[in-house]
């Protein structure tokens, strides 16, 4: 019984102490699971017939927004991963249905990419947009910044179509 309980602990501590080598990755692991809930509601939250909507003439539409948030997904975890993007061939045209398909399937591929990354390869070069140079650290942040910036568009999208966003809901 007691090289059970010896055992057990040894086995706690040495999660824990992966747990606690790895701090950037995991809260870009525990902000996704956050981010990917709000931001599949919210999209699933708007009605399909307003896919089409945009403020204003320079603005994108909702649909658009919605295929730039799960291209965008796909482009920085593959930065991450060191790997070619999943070719996603969705565009705003193809209706909400495959829209919101195309970003749960993006956060899941963002999911398995943060799964399987490392602290030691945040160091790792890797080039963005435009030819930025930057480090697989920056695009990390990069992507949690997007799914901040995306998820405040799309609330404003909803109120301003008279729609409360996921975070704005009472707790059921």
């Amino acid at each position: 019984m007691a090289k059970v309980s010896l055992f057990t602990v040894l086995l706690l501590i040495s999660g824990n102490v992966l747990a606690q080598q790895t701090p950037v990755v995991n809260a870009a692991r525990q902000i996704l699971a956050s981010r990917q809930k709000n931001m599949v509601a919210a999209v699933e939250e708007m009605p399909e017939a307003r896919y089409s909507f945009k403020p204003t003439a320079g603005q994108m539409t909702f649909g658009h927004m919605v295929e730039h948030m799960a291209k965008s997904n796909y482009f920085l975890c593959a930065k991450l991963a060191g790997t070619i993007a999943p070719t996603d061939q969705t565009t705003e045209k193809d209706g909400k249905n495959k829209l919101v398909s195309a970003l749960k399937n993006s956060f899941d591929y963002c999911s398995g990419t943060l799964q399987k990354i490392t602290e030691s390869q945040l160091a790792d070069p890797v080039e963005l947009w435009g030819g930025k140079q930057t480090t697989k650290a920056g695009a990390l942040f990069d992507l949690t910044n997007d799914w901040a910036d995306h998820y405040a568009a799309a609330a404003t999208y909803l109120r301003l179509n008279g729609l409360l966003p996921p975070t704005a809901k009472a707790k059921q």
